[in-house]
C-alpha cells in the first residue's frame, strides 16, 4: 500500500480499465538512472500511470491551469472567462475593498514581511490582535495564529501527543491530521466516519493501553460537505476522559447563522471542545492557520511548538486582511446566509436533476460523484470548454468508486450561475452515458 493508499492490485484494476477502454497494458515505466529515487517509488509509479491514462484518452491536465484575476465567482485562464467553483472564497471578501484597504495600511506600517520569528522579534500588534479575535470566536482562553494551515494541525498534533498516547481521528481527516499523528510517534486509528458509537467502542479499546487519548475531527469535511453530530461526541470523548480537537477549517465563516462554525450549527457550548483548530484561507481570504484553546496549552505552544517557535511570524499584511474579513463576517451575518441560500439551493438543484451529492448538507461544498476517475475527468473537462472551473477529486484522493467533481460555492454566486453549472453538469454527466 502507497502513502496515497494505491495497492498493487487497484493498480492492476486501474491498468485493466485503461486496457478495457482502448489504452495500453504496459506496465509502469522504470527509472534508468544509477541511483534510487529520492521519496516514495510507489508515488512515482502512480504519476506516471496517471499521465499514460491521461496521454490514452486525450485529456489535458485540469491542475495547475493559470488564474489571470483574482479567486471570486469568476475567474480568468486563458483570455477566458470562466464561472468558478474552485476556491475557497465563502463570503466573497476575496478582493474586497476593506479588506484590500486593511492589508494595504500594515504594509505602510510593518512591510511585508516580519522578517524573524515572532519569538525573536517577529510579533506586531496585529498578530495579537487576530488571536484575540479568533479567541473571542470560540470562548477560549487564547489563540495562537501561524503562517500555514497544513503545518499548524502537523506541529500541535505531533507535538501535543507522544509515543504511548492514542490518535484517534475520523476516517476522511485531512492529511495535515494524519501527518501530525505520524509525527507524534502516537498509536493512529482511524474510526469510521461521523459515526459517535464507533468512536465509544475505539477510545475504549484504546484507553486500555494509552497514557493519553486525542480525539480529532473536522467540522465541515472537505470532500463531502457533511458535518459531525458534535454534541455526541463531545459526549463521548467526556466519558472516556480523552481530548478533543476539531477542525474548522471548512466550518468558520460557513456554518452557524453568524458563521461560527459547528459549535452555533448544532447548538453546542464551545467549551466542550479542548481545541480548535481552524485556517485563515477561506472565509477569512487570507494564509496560515490558528489554534484556540486554554490559556495553558496556548502558551506551551506559544514557546516550544516548532512549527511557530522555528518559523517567521505571519506576514502583517495577511493577518490584517484576516482581522478585517472576521470584523466584516461579525457585520454582515447576511453573507452567511446568502452562501447557506447559494449551496442549498445548488444542492437541491443537483439533485433534482439526478446528480449525487453524496451526504453534501449543501453548507458550502457540494461534491457530485461520478464514480471513475476517468470519467470525473472527461465531465470537468467538458465543462470547462462549456466555461465553468471545477476540480476533479480523482483517485488515489479519493477511492476510485468516490471520484466526483466538488463544487465550492460562495455567498457571490448567483442564482443564474448556480443553475447554469448544474444543467451543464448533468448535460455532461449524461453524454458520457
Amino acid at each position: 500500500m502507497s502513502r496515497f493508499g494505491i495497492s498493487g492490485e487497484a493498480k492492476a484494476r486501474l491498468l485493466d480499465r485503461l486496457s478495457s477502454l482502448g489504452g495500453t497494458r504496459a506496465p509502469v515505466r522504470e527509472t534508468t538512472t544509477a541511483r534510487p529515487r529520492l521519496g516514495d517509488p510507489t508515488v512515482y509509479d502512480e504519476l506516471d500511470l496517471m499521465q499514460r491514462a491521461a496521454e490514452e484518452f486525450g485529456l489535458t491536465n485540469p491542475f495547475f491551469r493559470v488564474h489571470a484575476g483574482m479567486a471570486r465567482d469568476t475567474t480568468e485562464i486563458g483570455n477566458r472567462t470562466l464561472l468558478s467553483f474552485a476556491s475557497y472564497n465563502y463570503l466573497g471578501l476575496n478582493g474586497d475593498a476593506r479588506v484590500n484597504g486593511a492589508a494595504v495600511e500594515a504594509i505602510g506600517r510593518y512591510g511585508t514581511s516580519v522578517s524573524a520569528s515572532r519569538l525573536v522579534s517577529g510579533e506586531r500588534p496585529v498578530h495579537g490582535q487576530l488571536e484575540a479575535a479568533l479567541a473571542q470566536v470560540y470562548d477560549a482562553e487564547d489563540c495562537i495564529a501561524m503562517v500555514s494551515g497544513h503545518a499548524t494541525n502537523v506541529t500541535v498534533i505531533g507535538h501535543l501527543v507522544r509515543p504511548g498516547d492514542v490518535i484517534l481521528h475520523d476516517q476522511l481527516a485531512h492529511n495535515s491530521i494524519i501527518q501530525g499523528a505520524l509525527l507524534s510517534g502516537a498509536q493512529r486509528v482511524a474510526v469510521p466516519h461521523n459515526d459517535p458509537a464507533a468512536l465509544d467502542r475505539a477510545l475504549r479499546q484504546a484507553a486500555a493501553q494509552a497514557r493519553r487519548m486525542l480525539v480529532v475531527i473536522e467540522g465541515h469535511y472537505s470532500m463531502d460537505g457533511d458535518i459531525p453530530d458534535l454534541a455526541a461526541i463531545i459526549a463521548v470523548v467526556r466519558r472516556h476522559g480523552a481530548w478533543l480537537m476539531v477542525d474548522e477549517a471548512h466550518s468558520l465563516g460557513v456554518l452557524g447563522a453568524r458563521g461560527l462554525g459547528i459549535a452555533e450549527e448544532c447548538g453546542v457550548d464551545r467549551r466542550g471542545v479542548d481545541i480548535w483548530m481552524g485556517t485563515l484561507s477561506k472565509s477569512l481570504v487570507g494564509c496560515g492557520g490558528y489554534v484556540a484553546a486554554s490559556r495553558e496549552i496556548i502558551s506551551y505552544l506559544r514557546a516550544s511548538a516548532p512549527g511557530f517557535v522555528y518559523s517567521v511570524g505571519m506576514p502583517p499584511p495577511i493577518a490584517a486582511a484576516a482581522l478585517e474579513a472576521l470584523r466584516i463576517m461579525h457585520a454582515e451575518p447576511e453573507r452567511v446566509a446568502q452562501l447557506r441560500a447559494n449551496a442549498t439551493l445548488f444542492n437541491a438543484r443537483c439533485r433534482s436533476l439526478g446528480l449525487d451529492t453524496g451526504s453534501s448538507i449543501g453548507a458550502a461544498i457540494v461534491p457530485v460523484m461520478i464514480g471513475s476517475s476517468l470519467r470525473a475527468a472527461r465531465v470537468a473537462e467538458a465543462l470547462f470548454e462549456h466555461g465553468i472551473n471545477v476540480q476533479p477529486i480523482l483517485y488515489p484522493a479519493v477511492p476510485e468508486r468516490s471520484a466526483r467533481l466538488r463544487y465550492f460555492i460562495t455567498a457571490s454566486h448567483t442564482a443564474e450561475q448556480l443553475e447554469q453549472a448544474a444543467q451543464a453538469t448533468a448535460a455532461a454527466v449524461t453524454a458520457l452515458g
